[in-house]
This record gives C-alpha cells, structure tokens and sequence, in this order.
C-alpha cells in the first residue's frame, strides 16, 4: 500500500511567494506543492504557466489572494527557442508533428524584417490548446476531443521583441526569442507566426519566463530550495500583500477614518483623483485595502479585514 501523506495543520499565511516553476508541473500543481509547504490555508497565483514552461511564476496567500487579478494585466517577459522547419499540434514540443518544411538560409537582415512585423500592436488567433473559454469550457478540452473551435482575433501589444539564431548544437535550425508583451499575448502562438513569416513553421522547444510586472527571476525561489528550509525561513520569504500594488498611490487614513474606510464607508480630504490607490492605516502603520479617489472621495476598492491585518501585524513582530 502506498504510504499517505501526513495531514497537515493549516494556519493563516498572508503573503506573496515568487517561485521560480519548475519543468514539467502546472501551475496549480507548483501551488499546492507551495501551498502544503507553507502549511497555508489560502491560496492562489496570478495566471498559468503551461508545464512545459519555467519561471517566474507569482504566488499569494491569505489577504494577498485578494489582489492577485491586480497582476494580471502586468507585462510579462519571456526567453524562448523556436524549433524551425516542423510545426506540431500544440506549437510547442508537447504536441504531435504535423508538418515538415525545408528551412531557408535565414541571415540578420532577415531576422530584423520579421521583428519589425511583429513589434508594436499585433493580432493574436489564440490556440486550441489554452485554458481560454468558450461557452463555459477550456478550449484545450476542445482541442482533447479533436475538436476545433473558432475563435475570435484579439490585439495584444509586443514592446520588445529580440531574434537570434541559435548557435547550440540542435537536429533542426532554431532561433532565440526574447519577447516583452502586454497581458493575453500567446508565446506559442507569436513563434509559431514567426515561423510561418520566415517561410518555414516552426514550434517552440523551450520557453522560460523572465519577468511579470516589477518581478524577476532573479527574485524567485525554486520549490527545491523551499524545501529543503526549515518553516521560519520559508515564512521568511513572502513579500507584505502590497507587493502587489506596485505603482498605486499611497494614502494614509488615521485614527477613526482607518476604522470607518476598513468598514466600507467612503472618506473625503484634498486626494486628486487617482484610479489605483493603496490604502494605510497610520497606527500601526498597516495595508488597510484598494481604493479609487474620485472628486476628493477615497471609494474602497478590496478591504483586508481587521483578522488578516492583526495576523500580518503578528507575523511581522
């Protein structure tokens, strides 16, 4: 019989981990690894990683998870290799050939004409094989079934966009992609066009991302090295909540206006209009929540309650 793991006794956590997935897990699988870690009772992440995919990958626990949405609109940054000359049905090493092309004699100059195509605003299809829904269902489910659906274009934005040749030793040409792209954009999907723009298809053999938001992965810890702590230092090394507010307007409410903000009433004062505030209590200095300042009124946005901001106080102590 297979030994079961021991039942863990949860306890609140409030906090953000950036870890740095490993291959082969999904998301939600380095989650629950992190998650049973931590011995946490809450927890979330902040968009999926495919499991072919490493990097930085941000999770939240407790009183965080409240603004883990926030970071879903960050910019991303991303390495990837391009497998030239052979196209599979997921655009990535995880699907099935479906296609084999003669790759052509590729230079700089041809690099450079491709990467002007895609810098900017373009148009991204996106794959079948994505947790994206349709009438309620992932269209990977879909794609699984054999399938096709269609799907509507949508516009992302590439802000940076580097090409190379690949110069290890590979069965195939491939290229090195460096790619810095606005929420939504498809990696695999953007080689896969790259691909078709040099006349040849192509999918991608490795992808790794480098950075979400102010995130990078030199700031990320592995599952391993999380391990292999004792609990005082994996507690040690989760970033406040705010940590996701990177970029908010700060405000700091005293005395009887922290009270009645964190009950959800509205507070007035001389605060210019701003669409994304952080909120602060003054004594003791603590994130009370998000709010939005409208004609000098701070409108709360998502509070933390009084529970989660004494167990951040205590945990902080």
């Amino acid at each position: 019989m297979a030994a079961t793991r021991a039942r863990v006794q949860r306890r609140p956590v409030h906090g953000v981990l950036l870890l740095d997935k490993p291959l082969g897990l999904s998301s939600n699988q380095a989650l629950q690894k992190a998650k049973w870690l931590l011995r946490a009772e809450k927890a979330g992440h902040t968009g999926t990683l495919d499991p072919l995919a490493t990097g930085v990958l941000p999770l939240c626990f407790g009183a965080a998870t409240k603004f883990s949405a926030l970071h879903l609109d960050a910019d991303k940054t991303y390495q990837a290799t391009l497998c030239l000359g052979v196209t599979t049905s997921t655009g990535d090493a995880e699907g099935e050939v479906t296609g084999r092309q003669p790759v052509p004699a590729i230079d700089d100059a041809a690099l450079e004409a491709v990467r002007q195509r895609f810098l900017g605003a373009i148009t991204q299809v996106p794959p079948m094989h994505s947790a994206l829904k349709k009438d309620g269902k992932a269209l990977y489910e879909y794609a699984r079934a054999g399938i096709e659906v269609e799907r509507a274009p949508r516009d992302v934005q590439i802000h940076a966009l580097k090409l190379a040749l690949a110069h290890t030793q590979q069965a195939q040409p491939a290229i090195e992609i460096e790619v810095t792209c606005s929420k939504g954009t498809y990696i695999r999907t953007l080689g896969e066009d790259i691909g078709k723009a040099l006349g040849c298809g192509g999918h991608l053999t490795r992808l790794r991302r480098t950075a979400t938001g102010p995130f990078t992965a030199a700031d990320c810890i592995t599952l391993e090295a999380l391990e292999a702590m004792d609990e005082a230092e994996r507690l040690a090394q989760l970033r406040p909540p705010e940590a996701l507010l990177p970029g908010h307007t700060l405000v700091t409410l005293a005395g009887e206006d922290a009270g009645r903000f964190l009950s959800g009433m509205r507070r007035r004062g001389s605060w210019a209009d701003a669409p994304q505030v952080a909120v602060f209590g003054e004594q003791p200095r603590a994130l009370l929540g998000t709010a939005h300042v409208k004609a000098g009124e701070l409108i709360p946005s998502r509070l933390l309650s009084p529970a989660e901001i004494q167990q951040i106080l205590e945990a902080a102590a």
